[in-house]
């Protein structure tokens, strides 16, 4: 299974079940948060390798600056590098604060 699809996974499972949601929004506050949530997904029966998510990141990063006439004077302005566990995250608080 390759990263996208196993953070689907990870989504669709922690949309129906706020306490894994809940852990893995609170990876975010570890000293090791990518480590922290790769585990804790597996313990959710969805493995996600650690490089794979970081790699996905730097691959959506580069090609954001590609498609962006490679960053010169006239390309829009990318605010940072967003990261697919970052990202994730996000997506997991929104997902939270709609479930009150």
């Amino acid at each position: 299974m390759d990263i996208d699809e196993a953070l689907e996974r990870l989504r669709i499972l922690a949309e129906s079940d706020s306490i894994l949601r809940d852990r893995l929004i609170e990876t975010k506050n570890s000293d090791a948060p990518i480590s922290d949530f790769c585990r804790t997904a597996a313990s959710a029966g969805i493995p996600v390798d650690m490089m794979d998510l970081v790699f996905a990141g730097e691959e959506m990063y580069a090609a954001m600056r590609r498609s962006t006439n490679g960053g010169g004077e006239n390309s829009p302005a990318l605010k940072g590098e967003e990261d697919y566990y970052s990202m994730f995250i996000a997506g997991l608080e929104r997902l939270k604060g709609q479930a009150r």
